[in-house]
């Protein structure tokens, strides 16, 4: 392997970061992905702002986190980026550069941000079915989770009548509930990155004495993040969405402790498929939550 330099990411990188994310991920795509699903395209506009936005954030909110390596000639060739949030420890992604894996390089940035999770009793990520990758995080001390999701073109007929019905739009007043949920999920609140999602991403809200709950929503009405405090409230959030949304969707990020989740699914008529992993170090994965991929 050449020289490399391992460096702190810097702003003025990001540009460089997504175009590197985007060729990386749709080269893994085209590898593992099967032959009934529709083939890897490249992202769209609005995934690339997307994921500039949420890298600016994490350069903001914890840019010891981030981590660049350069080729010999100045040329970067991989990169990755980490937060922390109340103790847990999140990598958010990395990549290296098709073409020069295999080398060390993803070793090497992976080793980097993880000096940012010294002191963290707790760590999550959302792997690809990279075998490479996962058998670094297996080594890295991580446990991992199968994750699945639920894809098809939904069964109205099916969604229950009164749903809606206890969901209303968010605002930002529920930051605080939101980051209460959160803790009691997966042990740590979303803290500063309420804020970006809330710009980003349409928020809808549950907060009655049977129980309460959040979900951000994407364009389409798919489930970016979910959280509650019972399976009940869960799936009233989960049926809003579908209700809202278009006649074919995705919920993803769906783990075998999702159970309520893998119910509304089915019911829906929904394809049940297996994709990537969880990975957890120091917890159990989180029952009525849905995880976003980078801000877990």
């Amino acid at each position: 392997m050449g020289e490399v330099l391992v460096r702190p990411m810097r702003a003025e990188d990001v540009a460089a970061a997504e175009q590197l994310s985007g060729e990386a991920f749709l080269a893994l795509d085209r590898q593992v992905y099967r032959r009934d699903e529709p083939d890897p395209q490249p992202r769209t506009a609005e995934h690339r702002a997307g994921w500039v936005a949420r890298t600016r954030h994490f350069l903001d909110t914890d840019p010891g986190g981030c981590w660049a390596v350069d080729d010999a000639d100045g040329t970067m060739v991989g990169f990755a980026t980490s937060i922390r949030r109340e103790g847990t420890w999140i990598l958010a992604t990395y990549a290296v550069r098709p073409g020069r894996q295999g080398r060390g390089i993803g070793k090497q940035v992976l080793d980097a941000a993880l000096t940012h999770s010294r002191g963290c009793l707790q760590g999550m990520l959302s792997a690809s079915d990279d075998p490479r990758a996962v058998r670094r995080y297996l080594l890295a001390g991580f446990t991992m989770h199968p994750q699945m999701h639920l894809t098809g073109t939904v069964d109205r007929r099916a969604i229950p009548a009164d749903t809606g019905r206890r969901v209303r739009e968010g605002t930002p007043a529920d930051t605080e509930l939101m980051d209460s949920l959160d803790r009691r999920a997966r042990g740590a609140g979303h803290g500063p990155d309420h804020p970006m999602l809330q710009g980003l991403f349409r928020t809808i809200v549950s907060d009655t004495t049977a129980g309460s709950g959040y979900a951000y929503l994407g364009a389409t009405g798919a489930v970016v993040l979910l959280a509650a405090s019972n399976r009940r409230t869960a799936q009233a959030l989960l049926w809003s969405a579908i209700a809202d949304g278009p006649a074919e969707q995705t919920i993803g990020h769906v783990t075998g402790a999702n159970d309520w989740a893998v119910a509304v699914g089915a019911a829906a008529r929904l394809d049940v498929r297996t994709r990537g992993y969880l990975a957890l170090r120091g917890l159990r994965p989180p029952t009525t939550y849905l995880h976003h991929g980078a801000l877990l």
